[in-house]
């Protein structure tokens, strides 16, 4: 037991050296378990953003902090004791990254990194939740008029694993093969047209490939 927590206070001190100022927004007895970079939409900013997803013994956090060109930093957070679902989604054409949807009563998040990362803060999410949350459970109140008690229900974690099928032409993958296609069809078009001196043997290849990429932005900002 002690070489365990032994090793667990060596790897919070690694985690809190290496992401700037986490130590000034942990809790009194908090202590990070597991730092990945990833990007995490919870729906409050117009976009995703690209942070550090921290599990503690107390809080899933979205958190990052810079210096420069001006102080500032991002922090979301839900506590441990609170979250009720935890799924792990694979979407289809989604070669490279995987995505978490981690929710409680009030709202939902959605992580996104890599397939070897993902699964590490599933299985970090997991072993927290069942080893901090389970002793302080989940309770929520009710505000109901002065006569009545408020009631209170305890909630279980619910952890699991979904598959999406989605259409291939609205998939990130087809968007990056659309955009890299339209660059190709534009540099064959200038290659032509050098090689050429004829504006007419390039000029459709060239409006191809500007079309391609065009589709490929509006497709890509659609999807934010």
């Amino acid at each position: 037991m002690t070489q365990t927590n032994n090793k667990q206070t060596r790897a919070a001190e690694k985690i809190l050296r290496r992401v700037k100022h986490l130590r000034d927004f942990m809790l009194p007895d908090e202590i990070p378990l597991l730092d990945v970079p990833a990007i995490w939409d919870s729906g409050k900013e117009q976009r995703s953003t690209p942070c550090d997803v921290i599990v503690t013994n107390q809080r899933l956090l979205g958190y990052y902090a810079v210096d420069f060109p001006r102080k500032r930093h991002f922090l979301e957070e839900l506590p441990l004791s609170t979250i009720t679902t935890v799924t792990l989604r694979h979407k289809t054409y989604e070669p490279l990254f995987r995505e978490l949807m981690v929710s409680n009563a009030q709202r939902k998040i959605y992580i996104r990194t890599s397939r070897s990362r993902i699964e590490t803060l599933y299985a970090a999410l997991h072993s927290a939740t069942e080893e901090y949350a389970s002793a302080a459970p989940t309770t929520f109140e009710e505000t109901l008029p002065a006569q009545k008690t408020p009631g209170t229900t305890s909630t279980t974690s619910v952890f699991g694993r979904q598959d999406i099928r989605t259409s291939f032409s609205q998939s990130p993958l087809a968007i990056v093969i659309l955009f890299v296609g339209g660059l190709v069809l534009e540099v064959i078009a200038s290659s032509l047209w050098l090689a050429t001196q004829s504006i007419q043997v390039g000029l459709p290849l060239l409006i191809a490939g500007l079309v391609a990429v065009l589709t490929a932005i509006f497709l890509s900002r659609q999807k934010q």
